[in-house]
Formats: structure tokens, sequence, C-alpha cells
């Protein structure tokens, strides 16, 4: 080691560039990203470095001023959280029987690094495909059957394939796009059970990587303490772990955790309750995503946007983010009126917000006002946005400490009880607000009451 290191200070002293094995990425969240040579080649690749032009949580800054992040610090830390994921379920002290039997390779070392190198390379290329401005648009502005995970595996196979191959040793590009995406976005793949876990360890419902770095990142960047956990303790605490939910079910193998790590997985997802219903699903954010897929619509036209991966690596923020500015100031533009509420903030204030009691006489209470609104208002003038989410209702198996395996459910009372998230909104422009709300207020208990009278009726 002396030696190497004595013979790199005497080429540099003499003017002979050493190239670096290791490289560092400084990071908010991870304090340091290590990636070698191989890795590093990926990240300057443009595939890559377009993610620097994509926010990570669309036009989240109008609200929360902070989160101007980016998907490609994302992407970094993800990549770094994968790997120190598969070395802890993958470490001699994780390597029981039936770790053995998913990867029979688990205690060869090469096998082991190779697919180490494998799931930090999925955890980097997972969002590659991403549109502009994230998630906003995907699924007005893609064709049927396309999605940006899709897109994420067309350019693995396609502009990255080069780079894995010239690695030592060669990395199989469809093994980084399977675990990239994982068996729920590539249904028509074939998945061994080796390539789901570390697929699980990336995009997995309870203990993604993908999920823990956002969480952390966001939070930090939104400027709220709600989404932090004890990220060192749950990775310690990770394993592989067979699971069935019920009787009927077949027992696969899972990402868990150790008894002693349940309450890092229940704080993970109490971050992910609190991050979504007070960030992800902020009434104000819903509606920014709202006016830019009208101003989308518009400005693209019939287009819609590229699946072919040359075109799509051309289209970043930055073009969407000049087009609106340029239709904001000229009337004659597609999408002038929204390009206009973007850029001067001028949103559709809320009209109506689900309640329980309103949802409980009329399951459909705000689909209903949307549509009334809109026969009194004009339907340019009414917007509805709704999300739901499920995350919170997770299972995964839990190892006791008297070695029995068990449901997260049933041992935890709080995973139990995490509520189900559902946001449902209707907006008015704010030149009818007043008249909207007071309309409404006329209107509201009599529309639920017909329909609480039909349903009784019926």
């Amino acid at each position: 080691m002396y030696a190497t290191l004595a013979c790199m200070r005497t080429c540099v002293r003499q003017g002979v560039r050493v190239a670096k094995r290791q490289h560092e990425f400084c990071d908010p969240i991870h304090d340091f990203v290590r990636v070698d040579s191989d890795e590093r080649k990926v990240i300057d690749s443009p595939p890559l470095q377009r993610l620097r032009h994509i926010h990570q949580l669309a036009m989240t800054f109008l609200v929360y001023p902070g989160a101007t992040h980016r998907r490609f610090e994302h992407s970094l830390g993800t990549m770094e959280l994968a790997g120190r994921v598969y070395d802890a379920v993958t470490g001699p002290s994780a390597t029981r029987d039936y770790v053995r039997e998913v990867f029979p390779g688990v205690d060869d070392e090469q096998q082991r690094l190779y697919w180490r190198r494998v799931v930090r390379l999925a955890a980097l290329c997972h969002d590659i495909g991403h549109l502009p401005f994230s998630h906003a648009a995907e699924h007005e502005l893609l064709p049927d059957g396309w999605s940006h995970e899709k897109l994420s595996m067309e350019l693995i196979l396609s502009h990255l394939s080069c780079l894995f191959d010239a690695m030592t040793p060669p990395v199989k590009a469809d093994h980084v796009a399977k675990v990239a995406v994982g068996p729920k976005k590539a249904k028509d793949v074939p998945f061994s059970a080796w390539e789901s876990i570390l697929a699980e360890i990336i995009v997995g419902d309870a203990f993604g990587v993908d999920r823990m770095d956002y969480l952390l990142r966001d939070s930090l960047h939104v400027g709220v303490p709600y989404g932090n956990f004890g990220q060192h303790r749950l990775i310690d605490t990770l394993r592989i772990l067979p699971f069935s939910t019920d009787t009927k079910s077949s027992i696969v193998p899972s990402l868990g955790v150790e008894l002693g790590g349940l309450q890092s997985a229940e704080a993970l997802l109490m971050a992910r309750y609190f991050m979504y219903s007070q960030v992800y699903y902020h009434r104000v954010r819903m509606i920014y995503d709202q006016h830019l897929i009208d101003f989308l619509v518009e400005w693209l036209g019939d287009d819609r946007f590229a699946i072919d991966t040359n075109r799509h690596l051309s289209m970043t923020d930055n073009e969407v983010t000049s087009e609106i500015f340029k239709a904001a100031r000229d009337k004659a533009r597609p999408g002038h009126h929204w390009a206009k509420r973007l850029a001067s903030r001028e949103h559709f204030r809320v009209l109506y917000s689900r309640l329980p009691q309103d949802v409980e006489r009329d399951p459909e209470a705000a689909v209903k006002v949307r549509q009334l609104a809109k026969e009194q208002y004009g339907s340019n003038r009414i917007r509805y946005s709704r999300r739901d989410d499920t995350g919170g209702k997770v299972d995964f198996p839990v190892l006791m400490d008297d070695g029995d395996i068990t449901t997260s459910i049933a041992v935890s009372k709080v995973l139990r009880q995490l509520p189900v998230i559902t946001k449902e909104f209707v907006y008015a422009d704010k030149d009818i607000i007043i008249d909207a709300k007071r309309w409404l207020d006329e209107n509201l208990d009599q529309l639920l009451e017909m329909e609480s009278e039909e349903r009784e009726e019926s």
C-alpha cells in the first residue's frame, strides 16, 4: 500500500496524471457518495447529466421555496443507499440458508461483487426516464403503455450498455434494467427470485432506497422535520427473509427487518405518511401540477412527449420553463393562459376539499361538486385533482429474537393503524372564488342529501 502511495506521489511530482480509482461527491444527506471510475463514467454520461436539469419535486418550489433540488443528486444518494443495503443483507451475519436459496453465489466473492455493482448501477439509473418536471404530467403526456420506468429501461439498454460492457468485469445491461424498475413495472420480463430481491432494494414498497433517499432529501430541502427516520439503524437490521402474508399464499423471499429495527421501520413509514399528507399532496402543489399539465397539453399539441430516446434526452425542465415564460408574455402562443398563471403564481383557489363526513353521505361528493361547478361557471374555470396513496399499508417479515418470523402487521400497532391517504380538491379561478363558495354553501347540503336519499331507495 505504502509503495503504491509513494509511486503515485512520484508520478504527480513528475507531472504524470494518475487516474483516481475512487471519486467523492459531497452530499447534504449522506456526507459523501463514493464511486469508482467505472461508475463515474456512467454518472458523466448524457442520461445521468440530464437529471441535473430535472426538478425532483416538479414546481413544488412555488409553494416551498427551498425545493429546487434535482433528480441528479437523488440518484447519487439512491446508489449510495443501495450499496449499504446490499452489504447489510449479504454480509456474513445475514447469510442464512434461505439467503443461499435465492442467491447461491452469496459465498462467492466475485459473484457477490458483481451483483453489488448491478444494484448500485440500477439505483443510479432508475430515474433517467423521467419527463420534464418528473411525475407531474407523465400519465397525460406519454402514449398508452409507456411510463418513465419503461423509458429508463430503454435508455439503459441503448445509451448505457456500451459503458457496462467496458467495465471490469462486464455488467449485463439487462440485469441493470430489470433491477432498476422491478417486476411490477416490467410485467412482461421474467425475473429470478434474486433479481426480484435486488429490485426490492431499490423500488420496494417497504424498504426501497429510492423512497428512503427522497424522504430524507425532500424533507431537508422543503424545510420540514417529519421526513426523517433512523436510516442507519434500519439498514443495519434489514434482512432477506421468507415471507407469506397468509396461510394460503406461497412463501417468497422478501426484505424484512430484525425486531430491533422495527421502530426504525415504523418511523420510515410514518415519515412517508406525513410527507405525502403535508407536502406531496399539498393543495397548492396539486393545483400547480394541474396548471402545468394544462400548459403542456396546449403547448405540445398532438405531439406529446417523445418516447424516442434521443429526443427524450434533449428535453429538460429548462426548455419547458423557457416556453412557459415566452407564452406568459405572448397571448398568441399556445398555453398562454396557463403559462401566465405559472409565471405569475396566479393559481386557482380551493373551492371544495374532501371531508370524511361528506364521503360518508356520498363517496363521489367531490366529483359531483366538480361537475355542477363546471355547469355553473364553465369548464375552463374549474379544476379537479385527486391523489390516492396506499403506500402506508405495507406488510413485511420481522425476524423475532427467538428466530421465528412473523408479519409486521401482527407485531406493530403503529402499522396496523397507519391511515390511507386520499386528498381530493375542486378548484376555481380566483376571480370567481368568492361567488363560487357562496354558491357551494347554498347547494352542497342539498346535493349530498339527494344522493343519500337515492342510495336509500336503491
